[in-house]
């Protein structure tokens, strides 16, 4: 039995939305879900338990990072990151290609991978599909992900062209450094920039690898909303539809709901935990900046009926913005807590829409209220 396995439940008849089940040795998901990223073996501020409290399924861990620090020797010595961590659900970690390729000058790349300078101690490095590879297996995550280069925005198509070609050349070498790894799925992704005509022939061609799962890369890099959903419609409908698909990088609900509209199961992104730690919770209601003053007074928790940690035990908006202009840690974690919970939540709300067959209409609904809000 594969590692890795996609079972459909249902799909919305005027969109692609699909509500599915993600198969994988460390546990069975309902998608569409959001996975929180705990790139250095944690999700920042919380623990495993509380993941796992809040609904939290698969986590992300962190190649680029891990192999720098602690090194994945070590992780492997321990049992993997698995038992490194305390997390009993399931793991994807990323290749370190989007890490290494932010680095601009401090990074080379050639064929046969990319040379770089630690950002922890200026020391050279080196990460190729194969090393790359090596690192997630002894990092023993449940999907790994193939080596590529995201391609930044805006890029010339002879560049995505070029940079496109080079990561199916690394996705075979990938495939190859893979064989054996039991336990373990190698996810490809799909780059080309904003050219249809690339995402068309790279969809191909790494569907034709016959993969575990597929993942969407280079969206949501900074081009407009417009333009990511288009390319996004275009390459989605390209991939296999008994297999999972993967959107990298999005947690904000807008493009949350406009994934799963065009047939996405999974996503990441570290935005609900970045945002916390600089005092912003997520409503269904909008934003909150915990730092205006307009929260000064307010003896109100911070979303009534939210199931979080903070809304259940009654934290007030007031304390919660003295604990964030106080710079105290408790404050931080409990927007965290929060922030997760309302994506956790956000996901569940939409796999309920799309088996009850109502998705358009939650799709608009939200839609509007997040573009009249902002």
């Amino acid at each position: 039995m594969a590692a890795i396995s996609y079972e459909l439940v249902r799909q919305d008849e005027t969109t692609g939305a699909r509500a599915g089940v993600l198969h994988t040795p460390h546990g069975s998901y309902p998608t569409p879900i959001f996975m929180p990223v705990g790139t250095q073996a944690t999700v920042k501020g919380v623990s495993p338990d509380e993941l796992r409290d809040l609904g939290a399924g698969i986590i992300l861990g962190n190649t680029y990072h891990l192999f720098l620090r602690p090194g994945a020797e070590l992780v492997r010595e321990a049992g993997g990151l698995h038992r490194f961590m305390h997390w009993e659900g399931a793991i994807l970690t990323d290749s370190g290609g989007v890490q290494v390729f932010s680095l601009g000058d401090l990074r080379k790349i050639t064929e046969e991978g990319v040379a770089f300078r630690s950002h922890i101690d200026g020391s050279k490095k080196f990460l190729s599909p194969e090393v790359s590879m090596q690192v997630q297996r002894c990092l023993g995550s449940d999907i790994v992900m193939a080596f590529d280069e995201c391609i930044p925005y805006p890029a010339d198509h002879d560049y995505a062209k070029a940079s496109t070609e080079r990561t199916q050349r690394w996705l075979v070498r990938c495939k190859a450094a893979m064989a054996g790894a039991e336990g373990q799925g190698l996810f490809g992704i799909v780059q080309g920039g904003m050219y249809r005509d690339l995402r068309a022939r790279h969809a191909a061609e790494v569907a034709e690898l016959d993969l575990p799962g597929y993942a969407i890369g280079g969206l949501s890099v900074g081009e407009p909303h417009a333009l990511m959903e288009e390319i996004l419609s275009y390459t989605a409908q390209l991939l296999p539809a008994g297999k999972p698909r993967y959107l990298m990088g999005v947690g904000t609900p807008d493009y949350l709901l406009t994934g799963v509209r065009h047939g996405i199961d999974m996503f990441d992104c570290v935005f609900p935990t970045r945002v916390a730690r600089n005092g912003m919770a997520m409503t269904w209601t909008g934003r909150l900046v915990m730092k205006n003053a307009e929260h000064t007074h307010a003896h109100e928790i911070l979303e009534e009926g939210c199931g979080c940690y903070a809304c259940r035990n009654g934290y007030t908006r007031a304390y919660i913005r003295h604990l964030v202009r106080a710079q105290e840690i408790f404050g931080l974690r409990l927007l965290t807590l929060h922030n997760l919970y309302f994506l956790q939540e956000f996901m569940r709300r939409m796999r309920a829409a799309i088996i009850d067959g109502t998705f358009p209409a939650f799709y608009g609904s939200v839609m509007e209220h997040y573009r009249k809000n902002g």
